[in-house]
């Protein structure tokens, strides 16, 4: 038997992650059509292909297909032959649907809100008019965690994405397939696929509290390489009676 090469490792852990995640959190059933936003980054790319590669699978049956929002206010260099040439190979039809913002109704949200803000609209509508019960994000293990610690850091609470997020207002359910994948192995995974960068020239692009956080979780797992996994593993171990709101009495 050929020894794995460290691509086979790499793409066979990723592979688990996705299927363990999928199943432990109950992400896909019989019967879904789930909507991809494929922004051509690495992840939604990855997205694609692992979701793709999952509904030729003979169960549970559903179907998939993307959708690459396009800003028209923001300066892109998407390639759309490029996307669509990607979510061919795993028989994903692409839509490109056009929209815009204006940073000028509430200047109260920065821009980039309203962009993203705007996005998650036209994912839903996109969702709506083509049928679909569900919506993937790309988001990974690593964005998970970096959002945790924002919200503990930043907002006082202690939150995160959910793999899964049943929005009954809306009646449609978000996904994030990829939520037990590393970051690190999605950045070797389009080494080895080489995806193509797509080029984002946005003016109002600057740093942000994630990068800081990403800093903080590669600290975290300097000092603890299990780090991530009691980050995540604390999310379902809360022990309220050692918290101060569950003291009846001061401690002496």
């Amino acid at each position: 038997m050929a020894e794995l090469t460290k691509e086979d490792v790499c793409i066979n852990r990723i592979n688990k992650r996705f299927g363990k995640g999928v199943i432990q959190y109950g992400l896909i059933e019989d019967g879904d059509k789930i909507l991809v936003g494929l922004s051509g980054g690495k992840d939604s790319l990855a997205l694609v292909e692992l979701l793709g590669k999952r509904a030729r699978i003979f169960k549970p049956r559903f179907s998939v297909i993307a959708v690459h929002v396009v800003m028209k206010n923001i300066p892109y260099q998407s390639d759309l032959e490029y996307l669509r040439n990607h979510a061919a190979a795993y028989d994903v039809p692409l839509i490109v649907f056009e929209t815009s913002f204006d940073p000028t109704t509430d200047t109260r949200k920065s821009p980039c809100f309203l962009c993203s803000w705007n996005r998650r609209k036209a994912l839903f509508a996109v969702a709506k008019e083509n049928g679909c019960n569900k919506i993937a994000l790309g988001h990974h293990m690593d964005d998970i965690l970096e959002t945790l610690l924002m919200n503990m850091t930043y907002q006082g609470a202690f939150s995160t994405m959910p793999p899964k997020l049943v929005m009954r207002k809306f009646d449609m359910t978000i996904i994030r397939p990829m939520c037990l994948i590393h970051e690190s192995d999605l950045l070797e995974l389009a080494k080895i696929r080489s995806y193509k960068k797509q080029v984002k020239n946005c003016p109002y692009e600057s740093g942000s509290s994630r990068s800081d956080m990403k800093g903080v979780l590669k600290q975290l797992e300097s000092m603890n390489p299990e780090a991530r996994y009691s980050l995540w593993g604390s999310m379902t171990n809360i022990q309220t009676d050692l918290l101060p709101d569950a003291m009846k009495e001061p401690i002496l």
